[in-house]
């Protein structure tokens, strides 16, 4: 994880070529007589050769030899080495779509690593990122890595293993599987389409395993088909494949194949048609293969457009092969080859799409998938430690997961996993759950180390962490610690585990408690809900994480709700916080006693990018009506506000409330739900 998006940019280069052609025309008069020719003139220097025409584009290739083990070099189009970072692994890497470096490793223990936010400038840190290793995960010696973006799962080709493991993007540690699928000869790599449930393993005997439903089988997949490139004969013509990569649009399929480990110069490359419904020998429509090629050990491959890079490890080289689907067959020179020492696996480094977290614009009309929401019981039942999804309009229960503790406020990246605070009161330790999926994928389900993992222990100083905010962009979430001997909000990469310690603490003047935050990624502002009815507000904070601050005390503004110049009446206790940057509003819950079941208020504070000091709210909504008695949470979407009313066991919504009248407002809508605890809008994907 990192705070700048350099190593997310596509390097915009751009290769000029250009070419003249000169005509020489005749005279129409007489010709005259033809003198003596001259003397010859010295031969012009030899013309330098160009580089292809690539497209910019910026890759990383995982290096393998004897001085390179364990690092990661980014490239650009041409093979040109950027720059090299340490990652601790030495095998497959896949970067995904939202910009997290996977890569497999068996040069010391087997082990699977995550680096979240992947910067080509740094290398990897525990405190921002997570690894999967130990006797239970059964790892041998792991080698290609696929990844299904939607369900968040790592499939992993297990050389010795013989099978392909599966765990959850969020699983970290010593942890088990989620799924073993057992192979018939040693896999190297694979590729997943999520799309039709197909998996595609690259075998070392030479064969192509495909199996079909693999996810919804629960992975184990009854059927599966044995694809042979051979010639039309029906002989094989493969001997050891490694890389593989599929085109699902056009069902295409390219295969690398090493042959003999130990010898340079025996490398091919297969291209099969129809490869999804393949069975059996299929002769490839291109096989690529001879000295010229400089294919020896190709053990790994990647398609950018037509364009094929191929890690040419016994060569030291990065080879591409254009127009890789439809040229010649036979003993064809790669278009580009430029050294390189050992590669063994590839990946592209995609420019990403901005990561927008649904807290972060209060009022623009989008679609929701619903609302989440915590339950916290002050003694165990039925809904102790779940998070429920309902209907926009609170009507019907969508779904249901069960955290398996008692928890307090659940939160979502922009990825769909889920960030959930939890306490213990009686060792006065707390935690934070972090869910693979939780919005889409985890209805029914429970929490599992297979899939997920908890931050928790002592260098965490998490006491009491009750509400939180999640910054995906950053890759950081920001957790109120409301405990009475060190109050704050404490900032953590999600991707870190275990014991990690925060990144960055934010401690309000004179020992002022939290209960709530939501972060401003616009302007870089902290708004902290105070527990002594007052809003902290930290500016700059990325900024001064980024300059490497790690502690900053003292708030840089202090708003204090006021009515027509005054301070609002004891007991005043703000919990539930949103700053919405586009209106410049701020949306805040005041539970005022805690042992009071009406005293409950909201407030709508106007100007709160610049506020400082008693400011007058342009909302105040209390009374009977609006069934306000402790609300300890709330959101802002499409203008309307959603509370967690927890004393009352109600989730509310109060439409348009920037606008809204003051007084004993009724909500719009409401229902029933035991102590809920937090509430969050899901935004459609």
């Amino acid at each position: 994880m990192e705070f700048n998006k350099t190593s997310q940019q596509k390097m915009k280069l751009s290769l000029l070529a250009t070419a003249m052609v000169f005509a020489l025309s005749a005279c129409d008069g007489d010709d005259g007589t033809d003198g003596l020719n001259g003397a010859d003139g010295v031969d012009g220097a030899p013309g330098q050769d160009g580089s292809p025409g690539f497209a910019a584009a910026t890759f990383l290739v995982a290096n393998n030899g004897g001085d390179n083990r364990n690092t990661v070099t980014a490239v650009d189009q041409n093979a040109s080495a950027l720059s090299t970072v340490t990652t601790g692994a030495n095998e497959g890497i896949v970067f995904t779509n939202k910009g997290s470096l996977v890569q497999a490793g068996d040069s010391d223990l087997p082990l699977l690593r995550t680096q979240c936010n992947f910067d080509a400038q740094a290398d990897y840190m525990i405190s921002k990122g997570h690894e999967i290793t130990g006797a239970a995960t059964g790892l041998v010696n792991p080698k290609g890595i696929a990844f299904a973006e939607n369900a968040g799962l790592v499939m992993v080709a297990d050389f010795n293993g013989q099978k392909i493991s599966v765990f959850g993007s969020q699983a970290a540690g010593n942890v088990e599987p989620i799924a073993e699928i057992m192979v018939s000869a040693k896999p190297w790599d694979l590729a997943y389409d999520e799309r039709s449930d197909r998996l595609f393993v690259a075998l070392t005997d030479g064969t192509l395993a495909v199996y079909d439903n693999v996810a919804s089988s629960s992975f184990a997949p009854t059927v599966m088909r044995s694809v042979v490139p051979s010639d039309t004969d029906g002989n094989q013509v493969s001997i050891n494949l490694h890389g593989i990569v599929y085109e699902p649009k056009s069902n295409r399929m390219v295969l690398s194949d090493v042959g003999d480990a130990s010898v340079a110069d025996d490398g091919q490359l297969f291209v099969i048609e129809n490869v999804s419904s393949a069975d059996g020998a299929v002769v490839p429509t291109r096989v690529i293969g001879g000295a010229s090629t400089q294919l020896g050990n190709p053990v790994d491959i990647i398609l950018t457009g037509s364009d094929l890079r191929v890690a040419e490890k016994s060569n030291d080289a990065i080879l591409v092969f254009s127009n890789i689907f439809n040229a010649e067959s036979g003993d064809i020179a790669p278009t580009l080859s430029t050294p390189s020492v050992k590669p063994e696996s590839l990946a592209e480094l995609k420019e990403l799409d901005e990561m927008k977290d649904a807290s972060d614009d209060g009022i623009t009309t989008m679609p929701i998938m619903g609302l989440s929401v915590s339950s916290n019981p002050s003694t165990d039942n039925e809904t102790t430690g779940q998070v429920a999804q309902y209907s926009a309009v609170l009507s019907s229960e969508l779904s249901s997961f069960d955290a398996g503790i008692s928890i307090e406020s659940a939160a979502f990246t922009a990825t769909g996993d889920g960030v959930i605070t939890f306490d213990d009161v009686d060792t006065s330790t707390g935690g934070l759950l972090v869910i693979n999926r939780l919005k889409t994928m985890r209805d029914g389900m429970t929490y599992s180390d297979s899939f997920d993992h908890m931050i928790v222990g002592s260098e965490t100083g998490l006491i009491a962490p009750k509400g939180l905010d999640i910054a995906s962009e950053a890759d950081v979430v920001f957790v109120a610690d409301v405990n009475e001997s060190t109050p704050a909000v404490r900032v953590f990469s999600p991707c870190a585990s275990g014991n990690a310690a925060p990144l960055l603490t934010l401690e309000a003047a004179d020992g002022a408690r939290p209960w709530d935050v939501d972060y401003d990624p616009s302007t870089d502002s902290a708004y902290l809900a105070l527990t002594n009815g007052s809003v902290a507000v930290f500016e700059e904070v990325m900024r001064r994480l980024q300059s490497g601050e790690t502690v900053i005390t003292g708030e840089d503004r202090l708003i204090v709700p006021a009515s027509d110049g005054a301070v609002f009446e004891a007991p005043t206790n703000i919990h539930g916080i949103d700053y919405d940057s586009q209106s410049d509003s701020l949306v805040i819950s005041d539970v005022g006693s805690a042992a009071d079941a009406t005293d409950g208020k909201l407030y709508v504070i106007p100007g709160a990018g610049n506020a400082d000091g008693l400011t007058d709210v342009s909302v105040n909504i209390a009374g009977p009506s609006s069934m306000l008695g402790n609300p300890v949470d709330l959101m802002l979407s499409n203008g309307h506000v959603y509370v967690a009313e927890k004393s009352n066991g109600m989730i509310l919504r109060f439409d348009n409330i920037l606008n809204s009248a003051s007084g004993d407002i009724a909500p719009t809508f409401s229902m029933m739900y035991p102590a809920p605890e937090s509430v969050n809008v899901l935004a459609v994907k």
